[in-house]
């Protein structure tokens, strides 16, 4: 493709844009694929042009925006797009970052879900063979990361000071000149945190952690918690069009859903009001004698309750279930031992629960 059909198609692409929604989603890293398979869920259609930024929805008026997911919070912030996808790490950042700048009345973030994959910590960090074992312990010395407010936000507590963060925050090797009151010294790095301390760039780190093997391949480990982070859904707080937000978090709904009562022992969660993805779950079926009913529905006992249906035997009904999809063998085998027959399994593409 010559340079001019490229040009003509982004201007094309841009052109487009009047009347949409704009909502951004990550241009790469750990949160893309997982979005992608969301919005493929919610039947969000699109079509991205090679190198382009911006794709155009075909069945809606929806324009998607590919950024970087840290710069997500400050476009929806601002108000430049909609709506967006990015980590709760990301916003919280991008909060404190902004805490001590005057912010426009129309702007700012709203969580609207919580959409329970990429789950993460930033945590500090220092070397394991090192004496540190206490972040109060980094106060005054030297400590590397991609997210300085937090950071900074973080140690101010530790040292005592109130109110706005002040922090010494290196970036580019410049001091910000507003920034003079922590002993702590935050320098940002963009990538490759964790091989601060090893460079003896760093006391400590502050960093993600998913597996944590990238922290101990690294010789380092975590002393303390600044964050709790899994991917969100955000809106501006003026959207340019209400309805068509709605409807994509409605949508969204529909792909994720509340991990049902641990009332069965075939129903384990973290807590009931943790996020899971729609996928997880599949649906299901089978007949079983009235007189085993009780029995079958404690080994399926679903969400609210099974749904249950009258057979042409009259002695005999059909049961409906959701049943995580991890659990689904072991559900099948005690159904069988309770009597059940003609069991089938069923996967759920989407659904829409209170």
């Amino acid at each position: 493709m010559d340079i001019h059909r490229k040009v003509s198609q982004h201007t094309d692409v841009l052109g487009s844009l009047n009347d949409r929604l704009l909502f951004a989603v990550p241009k790469k890293g750990r949160l893309q694929q997982p979005t992608l398979d969301l919005l493929k869920g919610s039947d969000i259609q699109f079509h991205r042009h090679s190198r382009l930024d911006i794709a155009l929805c075909i069945n809606l008026p929806i324009a998607l925006i590919f950024l970087p997911a840290a710069d997500i919070p400050t476009f929806v912030g601002e108000g430049r797009v909609d709506l967006g996808i990015t980590g709760r790490d990301q916003v919280a950042e991008h909060q404190a970052v902004t805490a001590g700048e005057a912010v426009a009345a129309d702007g700012g973030v709203e969580e609207v879900l919580d959409l329970g994959f990429g789950k993460c910590r930033l945590q500090v960090q220092v070397p394991e063979k090192g004496e540190i074992t206490d972040p109060v312990e980094l106060v005054g010395k030297n400590v590397v990361t991609s997210f300085v407010g937090l950071s900074a936000a973080y140690f101010s507590k530790l040292e005592g000071h109130q109110g706005v963060i002040d922090a010494e925050v290196t970036i580019n090797g410049e001091i910000s000149e507003a920034n003079k009151k922590l002993k702590t010294k935050i320098k940002y790095v963009g990538g490759s945190v964790e091989a601060a301390c090893a460079l003896g760039v760093a006391d400590g780190i502050v960093d993600l952690v998913e597996s944590g093997e990238t922290m101990r391949a690294a010789g380092l480990k975590a002393i303390a918690t600044v964050v709790e982070s899994t991917a969100v859904l955000i809106k501006s707080k003026h959207p340019s069009n209400v309805s068509l937000v709605n409807l994509i978090a409605s949508r969204i709904k529909g792909v994720i859903s509340k991990a049902p009562s641990p009332s069965s022992p075939h129903m384990h969660t973290n807590s009931p009001t943790n996020h899971q993805a729609a996928q997880k779950y599949v649906l299901c079926q089978y007949n079983v004698h009235r007189a085993k009913l009780d029995s079958a529905t404690q080994v399926t006992p679903g969400r609210r309750a099974p749904t249950i249906t009258s057979l042409e035997e009259p002695e005999w009904v059909a049961v409906s279930s959701m049943v995580l999809k991890k659990d689904i063998a072991v559900v099948m085998d005690e159904l069988e031992k309770v009597g059940a027959t003609d069991i089938l399994v069923l996967d759920i593409a989407n659904s829409r629960t209170g």
